[in-house]
């Protein structure tokens, strides 16, 4: 596709997108219109009636790199990926109807949600919606979740996920409103799949511990063949001050030029502690290895995070995150057999001026222990200064 379409293209889908975006508020957020007007555009569609909901925000940001290197990038940092740029990272919008959990009767719903921008390319899924804008445009359009939901009245209520649906494991989100920071922690990119297809129970044992359990295409691809597990629990306090989720995937996967199933399988590991009404503590692990891979018989990787979180006011939050992730000959990273330990320090605030606007400014340092990965590959550590806008609707 010639470079004037993809501009026309990415025109159209902006409006469209924002359009639609525009019908609501995002979960956690009074939609800007909202506050800005006083009026609730949901009132004059049929959702009252139905329950649908239509939400959705558009965020943008700038990420500085004092490097300044030639090839403009960040990696192996993700998202906010590109050195010295200003990039419209998410139109992001969704329509939902929720099921009630608490009926006596079974129950329908679904989810479907847009995403055009440059975070696209990191949560397509291959032979789904890789290739809808072309092969490697900047902004891509991708579908990150597409389900029903269905609810059973059997014991406490089985509820079941049928479709494309973000992953369970992990604590950081491609959903820009659901994190602290701007950018996301190695984990996140390299150590975890973002989507899968297929079906999800979910059941809550009581009102501490909810078990998930489902059967799934792989990681963030479309396939028939050799199916996933994946399966989790989460159990919260009877203060819901303490939460301690783990989650699980394992299955056949093929890789590059191996042209046979292997096994991966990895966990993750997350304990979130309210300390006080104000300051919150998480500390997250990941576990994965791989039986085989294009640089060597096996693969492991493993990392911690740990965030620090802080109300400043209602208005205002301050952050700090610490990580820690091990590439074992290079498989999740840099992909050239190589060992490494990338170290990541990102201190941020958090800031909303009004309902449905939030600012996130953040300072990051990162280190590869080993290797001159980072400017063109010729320094081992980088400095980013970012910051981003979301708008709520």
């Amino acid at each position: 596709m010639h470079p004037s379409r993809y501009n026309r293209t990415g025109t159209s889908l902006f409006l469209i997108f924002s359009l639609l975006a525009a019908t609501s508020a995002s979960a956690e957020e009074t939609g800007l219109i909202n506050t800005l007007t006083g009026y609730n555009i949901n009132e004059i569609t049929p959702a009252p009636s139905i329950k649908l909901k239509f939400r959705g925000w558009v965020e943008a940001g700038f990420t500085g790199n004092p490097g300044d290197p030639h090839n403009r990038s960040n990696f192996p940092v993700a998202f906010n990926d590109g050195a010295n740029q200003f990039n419209l990272h998410q139109v992001y919008a969704y329509i939902e109807k929720e099921i009630d959990p608490g009926r006596n009767s079974w129950d329908i719903g679904m989810r479907a949600d847009l995403l055009y921008g440059t975070d696209a390319k990191f949560v397509k899924t291959s032979s789904f919606d890789s290739t809808i804008l072309g092969d490697n445009p900047k902004h891509q359009l991708v579908f990150p979740q597409l389900y029903v939901n269905l609810y059973a009245p059997i014991g406490n209520g089985v509820s079941m996920s049928i479709g494309h649906f973000y992953t369970i494991i992990g604590y950081e989100s491609p959903m820009s409103p659901n994190n602290f920071f701007f950018s996301h922690a190695y984990t996140m990119r390299y150590a975890e799949p973002f989507t899968h297809m297929g079906i999800m129970l979910s059941y809550p044992v009581n009102d501490n511990l909810t078990i998930k359990s489902g059967v799934v295409t792989r990681w963030d691809a479309f396939s028939r063949h050799s199916p996933d597990y994946l399966g989790g629990l989460n159990y919260i306090t009877d203060d819901r001050k303490t939460m301690l989720s783990a989650s699980l995937i394992t299955g056949d996967v093929k890789t590059g030029p191996l042209n046979h199933d292997h096994n991966r399988t990895m966990y993750s590991i997350e304990l979130e502690r309210s300390i006080t009404d104000k300051l919150h503590y998480v500390v997250q692990h990941d576990f994965g290895i791989e039986a085989g891979t294009p640089n060597s018989s096996s693969a492991t990787w493993y990392g911690i995070n740990q965030y620090l979180l802080y109300d400043i006011s209602n208005q205002l939050g301050a952050g700090l995150r610490f990580e820690w992730f091990h590439d074992q000959n290079g498989t999740r990273v840099m992909g050239d057999g190589n060992d490494e330990d990338f170290i990541g320090v990102t201190a941020g605030l958090n800031y909303k001026p009004i309902a449905g606007i939030t600012l996130r400014s953040e300072v990051r340092y990162d280190l590869a222990v080993h290797h001159d990965i980072f400017r063109d590959g010729t320094d081992n550590d980088q400095i980013l200064l970012s910051g981003s806008a979301i708008l709520h609707f």
